[in-house]
């Protein structure tokens, strides 16, 4: 089994969690390990039927091509009759090479029962895995068992996670440092996607004239048709109407109305996006990523709604394809669902502007000359001045204010 290429520029990656130990049956097609890159987290399947033997542990850094395992094919255990018995020759199993007088695999049973996460223990703490009493089923070695010995012997503790594909940790754990023996701090290597995530934002900073204006909207009304119309959308279309899908139309209107902000700098030139995919920034375990939906501008709110759910599950199982990442033209952050009220965005390069979306909160504001409490959302546009003027970003936020505050000027399909 070889690290496949996943994407055009990814030359590496890291084995975030393997989903079956060394020496258990796997079948073709069987979801084996997660590579995880600097852009996506991908699942490598199987490519046959047989007996996995993993040679990369789980957090360890892999390249393009690199062999992370060996299927050893045979039939499934117990599923039909051995290779003796129908005259067939031996599998090549550590037993059978054993019984053949060839020699032996240098991988014995010990090792065969001991996960990833506790061989690792083992092998960097010299460990004997014979003189080790395992407490998890079966009598196996669990990660914990390592550990109580390693400590009776009064090494410092090791802190590495062992992954599930329901727990995925950020990144790989590395050794605390050597004074760190009281707990009071964790070294952690980043992950490929969180180091990128990292470089994106210092080549954000360094590379644009970054300047963020504001505005504020008086979410009644959209709250008010939301409300009306959410059972009714939700029997045709077999989902809730959210009001991400409004501010992507009022986005796209207000992209129509200011085009600079739909363009970008590339060397010399200004290019300008007669096209509206829009990305959607969605949090996840691992870092921020941002699919891109796909002309948003031809798009019903039920499409828009769909397409931001499938993204963001797939953004949190980990799931995203490259191509569902590459080619946004602006993009929105909901800072909002983490109960953010205002904040900065910064821009998405090469894009040239990024909206903010944030709390809804309960304000009194003053009305045709009185104070009504209102539910206000604070927007925020990041963008870079470089081709963008203030004029023209206040108009952007204004335009996508109006849309908002009247959300019948939008194209609504519902």
């Amino acid at each position: 089994m070889k690290i496949p290429a996943v994407g055009e520029s990814i030359s590496s990656g890291v084995v975030s969690v393997w989903h079956k130990k060394s020496g258990e049956q796997v079948k073709k097609g069987e979801p084996l390990f997660t590579l995880e890159t600097d852009k996506v987290s991908t699942e490598i399947v199987a490519e046959t039927d047989g007996v996995l033997r993993t040679k990369a542990a789980e957090g360890q850094e892999v390249k393009i091509g690199e062999v992370v395992a060996e299927i050893e094919e045979s039939s499934a255990a117990g599923a039909a009759p051995t290779n003796k018995e129908k005259g067939a020759p031996e599998q090549t199993s550590v037993a059978a090479v054993a019984d053949r007088g060839r020699p032996e695999s240098p991988t014995s049973p010990a090792d065969i029962a001991l996960s990833p996460a506790v061989r690792r223990i083992v092998d960097e703490e010299k460990l004997d895995p014979a003189k080790i009493s395992g407490t998890g089923k079966g009598g196996r070695i669990t990660k914990g068992d390592a550990l109580a010995v390693t400590q009776n012997r009064g090494a410092p503790e090791r802190t590495d996670t062992e992954a599930s594909p329901a727990t995925e940790v950020a990144g790989p754990v590395e050794s605390l440092a050597p004074a760190a023996q009281d707990g009071r701090i964790v070294r952690k290597k980043m992950s490929p996607l969180r180091r990128k995530i990292a470089q994106q934002l210092v080549m954000a900073q360094h590379t644009a004239a970054i300047l963020t204006t504001f505005n504020e909207c008086d979410m009644s009304e959209v709250q008010a048709l939301r409300a009306h119309a959410q059972e009714q959308f939700t029997k045709k279309n077999g989902l809730k109407l959210g009001f991400m899908s409004f501010f992507v139309k009022a986005t796209v209107a207000a992209l129509k109305a200011v085009p600079p902000i739909n363009g970008r700098i590339e060397g010399d030139y200004f290019i300008q996006n007669n096209f509206y995919d829009i990305g959607v920034a969605v949090g996840t375990e691992r870092g921020l990523v941002v699919p891109v939906v796909r002309d948003a501008d031809k798009k019903s709110f039920a499409e828009l709604e769909r397409d931001i759910a499938d993204y963001a599950k797939k953004a949190r199982e980990g799931k995203l394809k490259i191509e569902e990442l590459q080619g946004g033209s602006f993009t929105i952050s909901n800072g909002g669902v983490y109960g953010s009220l205002l904040s900065t965005p910064i821009l998405n390069p090469p894009q040239s502007g990024i909206l903010g979306m944030h709390k809804i909160m309960e304000r009194p504001i003053a009305v045709n000359g009185a104070v009504v409490v209102r539910p206000m959302m604070y927007l925020a546009l990041s963008y870079d001045h470089r081709i963008i003027d203030g004029k023209e970003a206040v108009t952007f936020l204004i335009k996508v204010k109006e849309g908002i505050e009247n959300p019948k000027t939008l194209p609504i399909d519902f």
